[in-house]
């Protein structure tokens, strides 16, 4: 019997604009990384401080994909 395998984040340096994170988020939730950044920019005009931590966070903490 085939064990499944983990689903983890990574940071996708290879399709990444800037560090990776939005291309990395979408390659975990399986959609196109334009809806991410996207997202993502729509966010940083509505929660821009927020937005901002979290983003320098996930460079921080998230692994670059391997």
């Amino acid at each position: 019997m085939k064990m499944p395998t983990q689903k983890r984040m990574y940071r996708d340096l290879d399709s990444g604009v800037i560090s990776g994170v939005c291309a990395g988020v979408a390659r975990y939730f399986d959609i196109d990384a334009v809806w991410v950044r996207a997202a993502a920019v729509i966010s940083l005009f509505v929660a821009t401080p927020i937005t901002l931590i979290a983003y320098i966070a996930a460079v921080i903490l998230l692994p670059r994909m391997v």
